[in-house]
């Protein structure tokens, strides 16, 4: 496919999604009803804003989309050798196939397929890990390279070209993690995935029987908060910052350190007390979104 039959292709979507929004106003009867399989979800009035916070003139820009474009595909003759590359050192060092698919929550709800270079060991009898933490992991050779660099996440520029997800966005949520549809594209980085690059050694902190509720009470707040005050103040300088960070890991955890130990434990005091229980200490019932100040977070990152 060339790039202009690409280009062409996405202006078309991107004039379907705008058809769409106009016939799915809020306030009209524009209620879509649509049903997850394995989720909660049952129907959600479509908005255009990220938990409850209106996107940026960019952020639901058709520039954006064509940003996307215009960065991935220049770059596919430097990308695809090295993907090929990636994917033979997968299937060379451990059994199984070299990608890993999953169904992941995108754009006003729609369900895609996530592409990962796989760095875990192919076990289709072990039981799935909701929430990942660096100790529930059973490691390919080369996974833990993979995933310091961020390599296993090349194969998503496929999904960037499919109109599936853009190059800065919130990450797509598994299904049972969602609660509301984003109104715009997924992305590879944004703010959250910046703060929390390494929340899986944060996680492995906390004890096995808590992980769940930990997660979805403080770790999933934390990352909409900071992903809702992005998108509302996104542009085009910000976004090209925050890939920029990407690439060269610039990664702020202290951010990510300072967000979570307002509201729970110390990290510390978790590791030396692995049987107390969250809700001894009040997480499963804290306002987190009232307790942090996300938008000097963002801030914080714009400065980086």
């Amino acid at each position: 496919m060339s790039a202009n039959s690409l280009l062409n292709e996405t202006y078309e979507e991107m004039t379907n999604d705008e058809t769409t929004r106009r016939h799915n106003r809020p306030g009209d009867d524009g209620a879509i009803a649509h049903e997850v399989t394995g989720s909660s979800l049952a129907s959600i009035r479509f908005s255009i804003s990220l938990h409850g916070k209106p996107l940026s003139s960019w952020s639901r820009s058709h520039a954006k989309r064509l940003f996307d474009c215009l960065c991935v595909v220049p770059a596919l003759p430097l990308l695809v050798p090295v993907m090929c590359l990636i994917a033979l050192a997968v299937r060379l060092t451990s059994e199984g196939p070299a990608l890993f698919v999953q169904e992941r929550m995108g754009r006003y709800g729609r369900t895609f397929k996530i592409l990962k270079f796989r760095t875990m060991i192919h076990a289709t009898d072990k039981a799935h890990h909701a929430v990942t933490t660096a100790g529930n992991q059973s490691f390919t050779p080369i996974g833990p390279f993979l995933r310091r660099w961020k390599l296993d996440e090349l194969p998503q520029m496929l999904n960037i070209l499919r109109g599936e997800m853009s190059l800065v966005g919130p990450r797509p949520k598994l299904p049972e993690h969602v609660t509301s549809w984003y109104p715009c594209r997924p992305g590879i980085t944004g703010a959250a995935t910046i703060t929390f690059a390494r929340e899986e050694e944060v996680l492995d902190r906390i004890p096995k029987q808590d992980l769940n509720t930990y997660y979805h009470s403080v770790v999933l707040p934390a990352k909409r908060q900071l992903d809702a005050d992005y998108m509302a103040t996104a542009t085009f300088v910000s976004d090209l910052k925050l890939i920029v960070n990407s690439v060269l890991r610039r990664w702020d955890t202290s951010l990510m350190e300072s967000m979570l130990s307002a509201g729970v434990l110390p990290p510390t005091t978790v590791v030396q007390r692995p049987k107390a229980s969250i809700s001894h200490v009040g997480v499963a019932s804290m306002p987190i979104a009232a307790r942090m100040d996300a938008a000097d977070s963002v801030e914080r990152l714009r400065a980086v």
